[in-house]
């Protein structure tokens, strides 16, 4: 198992009518190139969580922080703040699962680790209020 010691949060942007999980954002990631959907989890509009990729293997969703983190991407984000009460729930389930299995410490979104307004909004502000 590789060390973990961050968790990343990402949106897949995509309007409210849409309903896209890892399945949709695999054939994208390959299109382009990836070898596999870069992100571990998808949380779908219906606040479903799908894996991706497999937690022990480097995921390809924060260049420069792939090989220590963990990817969580959100369905929807724009363009407008679109995620559901029941989506947000998800991810605070799946992060406080992640950290405690993993003893990790540090929850940020994309925009933390890249120069990305990703996933619109202030994860790490967000996760301390919880």
């Amino acid at each position: 198992m590789r060390e973990l010691n961050k968790i990343i949060v990402h949106y897949a942007w995509s309007l409210t009518s849409m309903d896209i999980g890892v399945e949709d954002i695999r054939l994208w990631h390959l299109a382009r190139g990836f070898a596999d959907v870069g992100y571990h989890f998808v949380i779908r509009r219906n606040s479903e969580v799908e894996s991706g990729r497999p937690v022990w293997r480097q995921g390809a969703h924060a260049r420069g922080h792939n090989e220590d983190s963990i990817g969580i991407c959100l369905a929807g984000g724009k363009p407008d703040f679109n995620f559901s009460h029941f989506q947000l729930l998800s991810l605070f389930n799946l992060i406080t699962d992640l950290a405690t299995r993993y003893n990790i410490k540090e929850v940020g979104g994309h925009r933390n680790y890249a120069a990305s307004e990703c996933p619109g909004f202030d994860v790490r502000a967000w996760w301390k209020t919880k």
